[in-house]
């Protein structure tokens, strides 16, 4: 073959060559850095699942003593019941300010420094900064033990996860199984029989009880479906390839259990914030949901998390993983009404305008309703009667501290989070969107430091007396 006819033919095979070797090398240098933020979460995985378990697995106890220490720094962790009982009245509250206080500083001195003072002196309690998810770079579902017992039981599905573990103690935790109260029939009381419901049992506990459309919503409710985390993909983090999992496994019986995950609405991953699980009870007086994402109902809220925030707000990856594209009619609406039927639990003590009744009231409730009302200004946010407005605020934190990375979590500032209804607070432990407030006592102390109340002792422990009675 003559030079003249093979030249040509090969120019093209060399630039075709040259521009694909040009190619790699430019998507060599442009490949983002392990550290490099991202909005994407990665699609290919390059390792197999036997490799990843077994990376995970090793790295498991590790993670979990560091996250204890962090815990342990931050908090008193003791059992430290009240007198009080949990709504199901198989559980006593727990009591005492939890957060640990810096050196050489006491509240009364720290409610009484600026915001600039605390700042500049770094006083802000590291208990009062936000809460990392117990593998803050990974983020995730992570369900408490009974939970995933209960499930393993009913349903012989495992919510257990091989690389973490739920980090708090469980007396620090809601009352479980929570009881059940449905607005449609109030005379009822408690319709779980003390038990989790579950797709096993959950039309023998309702039957007779709910609609047909009611059924087939908590039906749909309990149905697993794939998730980041529990699904079929290399990058699971359950052993065994599984189903997913449901809306009330964290929701569990219309409450919640205290299982987290990570906010799906912030990037990068460094800086989103862990989300504790927020009850249902009351949904059909909320006008909107999410902590960051105001969605403008129930059913918006239905569909997003199915479609996305069952995947770190990541739709990209939804398909890879078996998203459920739940149909609005004929599904999401029957989903809604179901969890628009779940009712806040009885406060007897409360008038029909959600303020005490004066002969049933203690005195030391009376002056928490009173602080509550006037000094504490936690009205503004939590109007009676049902201790909600719907609205946004924004607590600026940032006045507080200096943004730093703390266990893989940029710690900036909440920003704007939706109010959450304070009735039946006392069944919702941890407090704040993240968990960081252990309890009603710390919940307290923390706004009196931000909203620079200075309250008295006597008007905290009034403070929490009333909110028990919510």
């Amino acid at each position: 073959m003559s030079n003249r006819f093979f030249k040509p033919s090969i120019i093209p095979v060399l630039l075709a060559w040259s521009a694909i070797t040009a190619g790699i090398a430019f998507a060599q240098e442009a490949k983002p850095k392990k550290n490099d933020e991202k909005s994407y979460m990665p699609v290919v995985i390059d390792k197999g699942f036997e490799t990843i378990h077994k990376e995970d697995a090793a790295q498991k106890e590790q993670v979990l003593k560091q996250q204890r220490q962090l815990l342990e720094e931050r908090y008193d962790l003791r059992d430290g019941p009240a007198e009080a009982k949990a709504s199901g009245g198989r559980k006593a509250l727990q009591e005492g300010v939890r957060v640990k206080l810096p050196q050489d500083v006491t509240w009364q001195q720290l409610a009484e420094m600026t915001p600039e003072e605390i700042k500049t002196r770094n006083l802000f309690p590291m208990g009062f900064r936000p809460l990392p998810h117990v593998k803050h770079a990974v983020g995730g579902m992570v369900f408490p033990e009974h939970q995933i017992k209960a499930m393993l039981d009913l349903e012989k599905r495992d919510l257990a996860r091989f690389d973490v573990a739920f980090d708090l103690p469980g007396h620090l935790m809601p009352e479980f199984p929570p009881p059940i109260f449905l607005t449609s029939r109030p005379d009822l009381g408690d319709v779980s029989q003390g038990k989790v419901l579950s797709i096993k049992n959950y039309y023998q506990l309702l039957h007779g009880k709910l609609t047909p459309v009611q059924l087939e919503g908590m039906r749909l409710l309990l149905t697993p479906f794939p998730q980041q985390q529990f699904n079929a993909t290399e990058d699971r983090k359950v052993l065994e390839p599984s189903l997913g999992v449901t809306c009330l496994d964290c929701h569990v019986n219309g409450h919640t259990n205290a299982a987290f995950h990570q906010n799906p609405d912030t990037r990068p991953q460094q800086s989103r914030f862990r989300l504790d699980t927020v009850s249902l009870r009351g949904m059909y007086n909320q006008q909107i949901h999410g902590a960051k994402r105001s969605l403008r109902s129930v059913e918006d809220f239905t569909e997003f998390e199915q479609r996305t925030a069952y995947f770190d707000g990541d739709h990209v990856i939804a398909a890879k993983k078996g998203v459920h594209l739940p149909d609005r009619s004929s599904q999401v609406s029957m989903m809604a009404q179901m969890q628009n039927l779940f009712d806040f639990p009885p406060a007897p003590k409360l008038d029909e305008f959600g303020r005490l009744k004066p002969e049933m009231a203690s005195k030391l409730e009376l002056k928490g309703q009173e602080v509550f009302f006037g000094k504490g200004r936690c009205a503004e946010c939590h109007p009676a009667p049902f201790y909600l407005d719907n609205k946004m605020h924004d607590l600026h934190l940032g006045r507080f501290y200096e943004t730093e990375v703390i266990a893989d979590q940029r710690n900036i500032p909440d920003g704007p989070i939706k109010t959450f209804t304070l009735r039946g607070i006392k069944d919702s432990p941890p407090f704040h969107h993240d968990g960081r407030l252990l309890t009603l006592d710390d919940s307290v102390e923390f706004y009196n430091i931000v909203l620079r109340l200075k309250l008295t002792d006597d008007e905290k422990q009034a403070l929490v007396a009333f909110l028990r009675c919510l």
